[in-house]
């Protein structure tokens, strides 16, 4: 059977195409912003006086929609999971608690899954909110809230596909959970404690004293070393420096390339000389309980590749190299 290709659709249909889709959205979210009211504050308050999970059930692209939104509620401080409206009815329901928060969404507010899930939960007492499109259906009049996300049209030319509805719940639900952050006071530290392998935990939670080099890892000589002494310690440890100290274990100064460099300039040969001559006195220095991510804004600012960290007596702790940031993924 011979196939029939279709027929060629150019980039100026295509950018039309896309441009509609983007234009049929954004209607779809102007109305909803526009109709926002009591009811949104009255969902807002039912989820901020939960004592137990919020838990958001869908089926189908609702319940695509239902999983992002689950999951950006519990990055931003409110205890949150996603259920499978299909999988509630075959155990998961056991999961529920009557302190729980339902929320279920579904565009025509008839899906079988979500009113059986309904009348369950009703009887264990669970506050329920309903995220339809359609006012008068079933779920939307059962349920102890409506949240309305009627769309005039679908981007989708047929009508059918989910996609004006589907952006419009999702925008609604990011409403809901910023709405939730805001009024929890949700920080940076707070977000960063529920995100640790990301890039902002990484920056919030990362110390010096967690990164630093320390122990037989950092290259010290003491004031008095010759030159040659000290580059072999440089050469040994790889800082691009050592550290030179005094009796009390005080770090008096740092020896780095940079100095060898001016030091031959000025000097000529300096087999014989002690390293105190070159070194760069009054180092840099940071308490190991400072941010690493602060160490390294600081670095930054006063363009160093090394930094010794102190305890608050004065006493050699660590040292930090830019390295050791960037290994840290700190920056």
């Amino acid at each position: 059977m011979t196939s029939i290709s279709p027929p060629p659709f150019s980039q100026e249909q295509a950018l039309r195409s896309a441009q509609r889709t983007f234009q049929a959205e954004i209607n779809a979210l102007a109305d909803l912003q526009a109709q926002l009211g009591q009811n949104f504050y009255q969902a807002l308050q039912q989820i901020l006086n939960c004592k137990g999970r919020l838990v958001i059930t869908g089926i189908g692209k609702s319940g695509h929609i239902a999983r992002k939104i689950a999951a950006t509620f519990a990055s931003t401080g409110t205890p949150a999971f996603f259920m499978h409206a299909a999988e509630a009815l075959h155990g998961d329901l056991g999961m529920i608690t009557p302190q729980d928060v339902i929320i279920a969404i579904s565009y025509s507010g008839a899906a079988a899954e979500l009113l059986t899930i309904l009348s369950a939960t009703k009887r264990l007492g669970c506050p329920f909110i309903a995220i339809t499109g359609h006012h008068q259906s079933e779920l939307a009049q059962n349920a102890d809230i409506h949240l309305d996300v009627h769309v005039q049209h679908e981007a989708c030319p047929l009508n059918l596909a989910p996609t004006s509805s589907t952006t419009a719940t999702l925008v609604l639900g990011d409403a809901l959970a910023v709405a939730c952050l805001e009024a929890k006071g949700f920080t940076k530290e707070d977000f960063a404690r529920s995100h640790p392998g990301g890039a902002l935990g990484r920056q919030l939670l990362t110390y010096v004293g967690d990164i630093m080099r320390q122990g037989d890892a950092l290259p010290i000589v003491e004031a008095g070393t010759l030159i040659p002494e000290a580059l072999a310690e440089m050469s040994a440890k790889g800082m691009g420096m050592t550290i030179v100290i005094n009796p009390k274990l005080q770090p008096i100064g740092i020896f780095t390339d940079g100095d060898l460099r001016r030091l031959i300039m000025r000097c000529g040969d300096i087999r014989y000389r002690p390293v105190e001559e070159g070194m760069t006195p009054h180092p840099k220095t940071i308490p190991a309980s400072e941010l690493a991510i602060k160490a390294a804004n600081h670095m930054d600012q006063l363009r160093l590749n090394q930094l010794l960290v102190v305890d608050t007596n004065g006493l050699l702790l660590g040292a930090l190299h830019m390295h050791d940031l960037l290994a840290a993924k700190v920056i």
